[in-house]
């Protein structure tokens, strides 16, 4: 299932450097593990330890980055094998136009246009290089113009080219998971509280919206506090999903919770907050495993 909120989206250009620029005014060394960031020493000395600190592994650790594309392939490809999704393409009749790759790349909502344009300046002329108008031209909508009939069979091409699967993985990162994890550690979370973090902003991209990932992470504010803020963090984690949930009964096409209901939420009820492995979860109701 390949779904993710359009309503604040579309123009995702700017809601991405706003996002960049929100982070950057974080401290990352809100994590660390002897002192608090620099300008905000009341939460590193007036709270307990376990709830200003967050040491050790984080999601960009190589092995819990794979555990991450795993968890999300689950739920987005009812698979675990994520690299066999290079060449995954198709319109799933979401509002989004086509939708493709490691990550959900769609034609509605820029990132997908972003990412051939990136595969182009790094390898010119090269077999989506032609469809670049056309993806241009429908960029905040549902259509094909322009890129049928052979869009999806030329897709399918590139991904045989290690060149498109490496600006996949860029793309990836650079929009979703550094964001994800950068904000996770800026708030004190661990593993599975940074993976959190990243599955909603697959699913909902970011920016104003309430059910974007940050009208999500404002939404679990009012309710409680993250670690960084000298908030207990199985709380917090509970409270923003919570509002991931409301953000994804908002819109029919994301009414399912499962990926969070029997997968995160079971995790972090386990005490879980490393993702430690062995890991078993359902997703629509099939069931997952990692030893």
């Amino acid at each position: 299932m390949r779904t993710r909120s359009i309503g604040s989206t579309l123009p995702r250009t700017a809601t991405r450097v706003a996002l960049g620029l929100a982070l950057l005014a974080v401290p990352a060394t809100a994590v660390a593990t002897t002192a608090g960031p620099a300008g905000h020493p009341a939460p590193a000395t007036a709270h307990a330890a376990p709830h200003a600190v967050r040491a050790a592994t984080g999601l960009d650790d190589p092995a819990k980055k794979e555990i991450a594309m795993q968890l999300v392939s689950s739920a987005e490809n009812s698979s675990l094998n994520w690299k066999a999704q290079y060449k995954y393409i198709e319109d799933i009749g979401d509002g989004r136009g086509y939708t493709g790759g490691i990550i959900g790349f769609c034609s509605g909502t820029h990132d997908m246009l972003e990412l051939v344009e990136l595969y182009t300046q790094r390898k010119p002329g090269n077999v989506l290089a032609k469809y670049l108008p056309a993806l241009r031209k429908v960029d905040g909508s549902d259509s094909h113009e322009g890129l049928d009939p052979n869009y999806t069979k030329d897709w399918k091409k590139a991904a045989q080219d290690p060149a498109f699967q490496q600006a996949q993985n860029d793309e990836r990162d650079r929009v979703y998971f550094n964001p994800a994890v950068k904000q996770g550690k800026a708030d004190g979370i661990g593993v599975l509280g940074q993976f959190a973090y990243y599955d909603a902003i697959v699913m909902h991209g970011d920016g104003n919206d309430p059910t974007s990932f940050s009208g999500i992470r404002k939404r679990a504010l009012a309710k409680a506090k993250p670690p960084a803020q000298g908030g207990d963090e199985k709380t917090w984690l509970n409270a923003f999903l919570d509002a991931r949930v409301w953000a994804m009964k908002q819109e029919e096409a994301h009414s399912d919770t499962s990926r969070v209901d029997t997968a995160q939420r079971v995790f972090l009820q386990k005490g879980n907050l490393d993702l430690h492995t062995p890991l078993d979860w359902k997703v629509y109701g099939d069931s997952y495993h990692i030893g």
